[in-house]
């Protein structure tokens, strides 16, 4: 275990053990750090200080803190957590003890970040302004994506930000072929989507998955793969159009008209927030908020396939291969049964890892017609078969019919995030979820225990001082990288103190 304090600090820390393990005094006071020991049965008579002290065995430090470190033991997994935010420009890089060993500086404010394995961080950028303002209306905007190397240069940018496309929310990084996927929405005018079978009578935004090539001179040469799903529409509104269908017979398309749960901004009503990529399968999960479900794609497809509904490995084009939370909106099921509700961040679990394969979710407003609001945090297997293929069910669904895992806290309401946030099932069989409406992270054994916590101590005013109460220190995404992975090795890892100033604690890593 590596120690973080001042020598005179551990002096004064082994004198408080010493104290608290003899008395058997209460460590709970709002003044200090409350350190749990673990210790072996002996002779009440037993007061020898060295016996006291060879026997003693620290499994947990926990704080008063109301930011920064808050918990860490040892049945959290050691590694480093990157987290930025969509109030603060800095992306910071933190061990299990709360203590910045990195981070990155931006002109913009974030949305998703990742450290990929050169040691580049990759993160969205948001814009505080647009060409078409109304793209910052939904939620979720960014414009742009940058990849920053380890000297805190910017080494590559691209950005949508035109009257009908603006990029928003999620980035996915293609390790295979150091490509990317970004998400953009794409305007289509109200005559268009009239022509389409739309209903609304306004103009409709829709969604793409682009992939770009960072490593090409031009911009222009930079889109190498596209998906749209404006091309995989269905309605049953106006017969003369193309895209006219029995929507119950058509689950590989999407339906035109849906109306989605608590649509922010009525041109946006799919709403889109997170993409992640199979390599194992060649395949794209993308998860709608607003139709509260999560939707799977071929990605072996050419651009011309993924507009159509036949080629690809799959053969059937940038159609749906397999969708899940809520039948209702391909008119199959009633309320009793969708699962999910105003979502995010669906993504495939390492295969290596408790329940691999299968699918993670963020389940914001589980209880969303209930009369408490709480989330919880769900895995679902998509009973995919080894070639890539799915099933749908006898009545016209997809199953399961309930999910693999979840977890919810133990008072459900003490958890609850009505937007953004994510969760990352880690090596160990934990959890790592982020809470991102309070900037509050936590880890989770798969029995529900939380083992670790930390508050993000950054918002909109800067970094804040311990004893103070963070504002709006909204956190879209972290995650934790463990300490072998290989993007970690570019950097020394030199823990420099806490984020926030003024704390004073002790905490070792568990290694």
């Amino acid at each position: 275990m590596q120690l973080r304090t001042s020598i005179s600090y551990v002096f004064v820390t082994l004198l408080a053990l010493l104290a608290l393990l003899l008395s058997g005094c209460d460590s709970s006071s709002s003044d200090d750090t409350s350190v749990t020991s673990s210790t072996d049965e002996s002779s009440s008579d037993d007061t020898s200080d060295d016996d006291t002290d060879s026997d003693a065995t620290v499994t947990e430090y926990s704080t008063s803190n109301t930011i920064g470190l808050v918990l860490n033991s040892e049945e959290a997994q050691n590694g480093y957590t990157l987290f930025g935010g969509l109030r603060f420009t800095t992306t910071y890089l933190i061990d299990n003890c709360g203590e910045m060993v990195q981070s990155w500086d931006s002109d913009y404010t974030t949305m998703s970040a990742y450290l990929l394995e050169n040691g580049n961080l990759l993160h969205t950028a948001r814009f505080q302004s647009a060409e078409n303002s109304e793209f910052l209306e939904a939620g979720g905007d960014s414009g742009r994506i940058e990849i920053i190397n380890s000297q805190n240069e910017v080494e590559w940018y691209y950005e949508f930000n035109t009257d009908t496309q603006f990029m928003h929310h999620d980035v996915e990084y293609l390790e295979s072929t150091g490509t990317v996927l970004v998400m953009v929405w794409n305007k289509h005018t109200a005559a268009e989507a009239e022509a389409a079978g739309y209903t609304g009578g306004h103009a409709l935004w829709s969604e793409q998955i682009i992939e770009l090539d960072p490593t090409v001179d031009s911009a222009d040469d930079a889109i190498i793969w596209q998906w749209d799903s404006w091309d995989h529409m269905v309605q049953d509104a106006d017969v003369s159009a193309d895209n006219y269908g029995v929507i119950s017979e058509n689950p590989q398309l999407i339906d035109i008209n849906f109306t989605g749960l608590d649509v922010e901004y009525e041109a946006d009503p799919i709403h889109m927030n997170s993409v992640d990529y199979n390599a194992d399968l060649d395949q794209i999960i993308i998860n709608s908020r607003n139709y509260s479900e999560f939707w799977i794609i071929d990605h072996s497809t050419t651009t011309e396939e993924a507009a159509s509904h036949s080629g690809g490995t799959r053969g059937k084009g940038g159609d749906i291969l397999f969708r899940w939370g809520n039948p209702q909106t391909y008119d199959m099921g009633d309320a009793d049964d969708q699962k999910l509700f105003l979502q995010h961040d669906a993504y495939w679990i390492d295969d290596d890892y408790t329940e691999g394969g299968q699918v993670m979710v963020f389940n914001n407003q589980a209880n969303y017609y209930g009369d408490s609001d709480y989330s919880t945090v769900n895995v679902v297997d998509t009973e995919v078969s080894d070639s890539g293929d799915y099933t749908i069910n006898d009545d016209g669904t997809y199953g399961p019919d309930d999910f693999t895992w979840t977890y919810t806290a133990d008072t459900p309401t003490d958890f609850y995030a009505a937007n953004i946030s994510g969760a990352q099932r880690l090596d160990n069989g934990n959890t790592i979820i982020d809470e991102g409406t309070t900037g509050t992270f936590f880890e989770v054994t798969y029995d529900g225990d939380v083992v670790w916590k930390y508050i993000a101590p950054v918002d909109e005013t800067g970094v804040l001082t311990q004893g103070e109460t963070a504002g709006k220190n909204f956190v879209f995404r972290i995650n934790r990288y463990a300490t072998d992975y290989i993007g970690l090795s570019y950097y020394s890892l030199t823990a420099s103190g806490p984020i926030e100033n003024g704390s004073d604690y002790t905490c070792e890593l568990f290694e």
